[in-house]
């Protein structure tokens, strides 16, 4: 579990399903991911990827909770991943709509940031960003990372932000 001044970030569990899915099925959220809806069946495979994803690696993605109203207002968390021939772990971030524009989703990339390479001794993270979210791409660079390359992963088009850390805890950006 990790903590910040306004969330909670712990481990996904499957009753966190429902409330996952007013994410997934909002299509303002959506539209960044092809604009394909979740499903109750479609949210209960990615729950079921994650909580795999966490068995397999041992770090995952995160609830993110809301402490003022103890609501589950997004997820954030890590993903390892092959993209073009080289193992990766990405941090991916997903917020409810409603809570966009008030910092959420920096505050709790910020601290699985500082999750992978100060408790789990990560070198580097990277985040796949379409290039038309601009939020996400804020999100990236205000937690440090800088485009590194376009690549496709899975026929999508993607922006490559990544970061890279320092022994000692220092970050800083990839070249």
């Amino acid at each position: 579990m990790l903590e910040t001044e306004r969330l909670i970030l712990r481990k996904m569990a499957w009753q966190d399903a429902d409330q996952l899915l007013l994410i997934f099925s909002d299509p303002k959220v959506m539209q960044s991911f092809g604009g394909i809806l979740f499903d109750r069946v479609m949210m209960g495979k990615w729950v079921e990827r994650n909580l795999n994803h966490q068995d397999r690696y041992g770090y995952g993605i995160f609830s993110v909770i809301l402490k003022e109203k103890d609501e589950l207002v997004g997820d954030c968390g890590l993903e390892h991943m092959e993209v073009d021939g080289s193992h990766e772990v990405e941090l991916g971030y997903d917020f409810r709509s409603d809570y966009w524009n008030r910092g959420l989703a920096t505050e709790a990339a910020s601290a699985v940031r500082d999750y992978a390479f100060e408790q789990l001794g990560l070198k580097r993270l990277i985040s796949l960003i379409r290039p038309d979210n601009l939020a996400s791409q804020r999100v990236a660079e205000k937690i440090g990372m800088r485009k590194e390359k376009e690549c496709v992963q899975g026929e999508v088009f993607y922006h490559l932000y990544s970061l890279v850390s320092l022994r000692g805890g220092h970050l800083r950006e990839a070249t």
